[in-house]
C-alpha cells in the first residue's frame, strides 16, 4: 500500500505523463474586426478576487467581452473603436442597484415614478442594472424598460418588479387579495415582463402564494417585511417560506411580534445570540440581504454622516429652476428623524457583523431613495458604497456587493456582474483605484452598456434642469400621481389589480424552482 508521499509522487507522474502525451493546443489569438471596441491600458477590477489587474487590451464585440489581456501589438486596429486609458484609470463591472426607486416626491404630496431623467442619472454613475423594488406606476415603468431595451431611451437595464404586493400598493384590499388572486396576478405580470416581485405590507398566506407562484415562473421574490406584528411577516418566517431576498430587517427573535420592526431595530443588540442565529439562517438558506444603510442616514437632516453624505456634486442642478426653488424652500422645515438616526447606527454594526460571520456572498447593494429632490437616486449608489466602507467593510467587498452579488441575486450572473470573457460588456471606468479609496468609485469617466459607450459628463449635462415641472401650472402632475391600476369590471371575480379589459395570463413561461428557470428577455 502506497504511503501518502509516494501516492502524491505517483499521481504527479501520471498527470505529467498525460499532459506530455496530449499537450494542449495554444489558443488562437482573437482577430480584431471592424466594429470591435478595443480598450487598452489602465487596470480592471476582478470583483471575485478583489484585485486590480493591469489591462493590456480588452476586446468587445457585439456587446460581449471577447477577450481580456489580449496582445494587439501588431494588429490592425484601424477599423476598430480604440479607447486608450491612462495608468490611473480602472475598469469596473456595472453596478446593480436592487432597490432602485425611480420615484420622486418634489412637493411632499405623494410619489410618482420619474423615468426620463432618473435613468440617465443612474447610467451616468455607472449603474447599469436596476430593480425598482415596487413600482408606483407599473405600466409606465414597463414602457420605460421597453424604450431602453429598444434603444429609444438612455438608461440602465430595468428588471421590472411590477406593483407592490401588499398594503404599500394604493388600492390594496386585504379582504379581496386571496392567495388565488395573487397567483393569477403573478401570472399576469410575469407574462408582461416583470422579472421579480416585492411584498410590502403583506400577510403570511399572501406572501406564501406570491413566493410559490413566482418560483413557478423562475422568478425571485423580495420583501420589506416586519416583525409579525399585526399579521405582518417576520423575515425569519419568510425565509422558511422560501423567499429569495430580504430588505431592511434581518428579523428573527430580535424582532418579537409584540411590536413593530422599527421599534425593535432602533435598540437591537447586534451581538446577541438571537441575531447570530438569524444571520446563520440567511447564510444556510442562501438568502440575500439588502441592508439599504444610507437611506436611514439620509433622514438625519443637518446631521448627516460626512463620511457618507459629503457631496461631490450639485445634485439639485438636475431639477428645473422652479422645482429647485420648491425643494429648497421645503428643506427649511425638514427635521431629523431621530428613530432613523438610531437605526442607521445599529444597521452599520449589523452589516459588519453579518459580514464577519460569513455573510459576504449574501449582501447586495440597494439604495431605497424615493427622492425628495435634494438627493437624487442615481447618485445614491455611491453613498451606499461609502456607507459599507464606513461600517468597516473593505472596499473590495463593498464593490463585490454592488456587482457580482447583485447579479447572482437576480439570477443573471452567467452574463453580468463581473468582467469575464463571454459576459455582456456592462462596464464603467473611473479615475483612481477604488480598491484603495472607495471615493474613487464615483469619479466616473465613461460607461459601457452592452458594448455601447457613453461619456458620463455628456450624459449628466444632457439632463441639467430637466426634472420636475416648469412652473406652477405644471405642478399638479407632480403631486401624488399614484397610479392605481383600474380594476376589471367583469367578470365579478376578476382581479382588482389587472388593467381594464385585460384577462389574466396563466402559465406558459416555463417552470423553475427557486433561483432557476427564469426566461431571459434581457439578462
Amino acid at each position: 500500500m502506497l504511503n501518502r508521499r509516494a501516492g502524491l509522487s505517483w499521481l504527479c507522474a501520471v498527470v505529467f505523463s498525460l499532459l506530455w502525451a496530449a499537450p494542449m493546443e495554444a489558443q488562437a489569438p482573437i482577430q480584431v474586426r471592424a466594429g470591435d471596441t478595443v480598450v487598452r491600458g489602465g487596470s480592471w477590477i476582478d470583483v471575485e478576487r478583489g484585485v486590480a489587474v493591469r489591462n493590456t487590451a480588452m476586446i468587445v464585440r457585439d456587446g460581449v467581452i471577447m477577450a481580456i489581456g489580449a496582445d494587439v501589438g501588431g494588429a490592425d486596429l484601424s477599423a476598430a473603436h480604440v479607447m486608450n486609458l491612462t495608468a490611473d484609470e480602472y475598469i469596473l463591472p456595472g453596478i446593480f442597484d436592487l432597490h432602485a426607486h425611480y420615484a420622486v416626491d418634489l412637493f411632499g404630496a405623494g410619489r410618482i415614478d420619474e423615468f426620463h431623467v432618473n435613468p440617465v442619472l443612474y447610467l451616468a454613475n455607472g449603474v447599469t442594472s436596476t430593480f425598482p423594488a415596487g413600482e408606483v406606476d407599473p405600466a409606465g415603468m414597463k414602457h420605460a424598460r421597453e424604450l431602453i431595451d429598444n434603444g429609444q431611451q438612455v438608461g440602465p437595464r430595468i428588471y421590472n418588479s411590477g406593483p407592490y404586493f401588499g398594503s404599500a400598493r394604493p388600492g390594496w384590499n386585504n379582504a379581496l387579495e386571496t392567495p388565488e388572486r395573487i397567483r393569477a396576478e403573478v401570472d399576469y405580470w410575469a407574462a408582461n415582463g416583470a422579472r421579480d416581485f416585492k411584498g410590502k405590507g403583506i400577510h403570511p398566506e399572501q406572501l406564501q402564494a406570491l413566493i410559490d407562484e413566482a418560483h413557478k415562473h423562475g422568478l425571485t421574490v423580495t420583501g420589506h417585511l416586519d416583525s409579525g406584528f399585526r399579521d405582518s411577516v417576520n423575515p425569519r418566517d419568510a425565509i422558511l417560506m422560501g423567499i429569495d431576498r430580504i430588505e431592511h430587517f434581518m428579523g428573527g427573535d430580535t424582532m418579537p411580534a409584540t411590536r413593530s420592526a422599527y421599534a425593535s431595530l432602533q435598540e437591537m443588540d447586534v451581538n446577541s445570540p438571537d441575531e447570530l442565529a438569524e444571520m446563520k439562517l440567511f447564510i444556510r438558506q442562501h438568502v440575500f440581504y439588502d441592508a439599504t444603510l444610507s437611506t436611514y442616514g439620509n433622514y438625519n437632516y443637518g446631521h448627516r454622516d460626512p463620511k457618507v453624505f459629503a457631496p461631490w456634486t450639485d445634485e439639485e442642478q438636475y431639477l428645473t429652476p422652479y422645482a429647485r426653488t420648491v425643494v429648497t424652500e421645503g428643506l427649511k422645515t425638514k427635521k431629523p428623524n431621530e428613530q432613523f438616526s438610531k437605526i442607521y447606527s445599529v444597521k452599520r454594526k449589523e452589516i459588519k457583523r453579518f459580514y464577519d460571520v460569513g455573510g459576504r456572498d449574501w449582501i447586495t447593494l440597494g439604495t431605497d431613495l424615493p427622492s425628495w429632490g435634494e438627493n437624487l437616486d442615481g447618485f445614491a449608489d455611491h453613498r451606499e458604497l461609502r456607507a459599507f466602507v464606513a461600517a468597516g467593510i473593505p472596499p473590495k467587498d463593498a464593490l463585490r456587493f454592488a456587482t457580482i452579488n447583485g447579479a447572482r441575486a437576480l439570477n443573471v450572473a452567467n452574463k453580468l456582474g463581473s468582467i469575464d470573457v463571454g459576459k455582456y460588456a456592462d462596464l464603467f471606468v473611473v479615475r483612481g483605484n477604488p480598491l484603495a479609496d472607495i471615493e474613487n468609485a464615483h469619479k466616473v469617466q465613461w460607461i459601457m452598456k452592452s458594448g455601447q459607450v457613453y461619456d458620463s459628463a455628456e450624459l449628466l449635462a444632457s439632463v441639467v434642469g430637466k426634472m420636475g415641472p416648469a412652473g406652477p401650472d405644471d405642478a399638479d402632475a407632480w403631486k401624488g400621481r399614484m397610479h392605481v391600476i383600474e380594476p376589471v369590471a367583469q367578470p365579478p371575480d376578476a382581479l382588482p389589480s389587472i388593467p381594464l379589459g385585460v384577462a389574466p395570463a396563466r402559465g406558459g413561461r416555463g417552470a423553475g424552482g427557486r433561483n432557476g428557470g427564469a426566461p431571459v428577455v434581457q439578462p
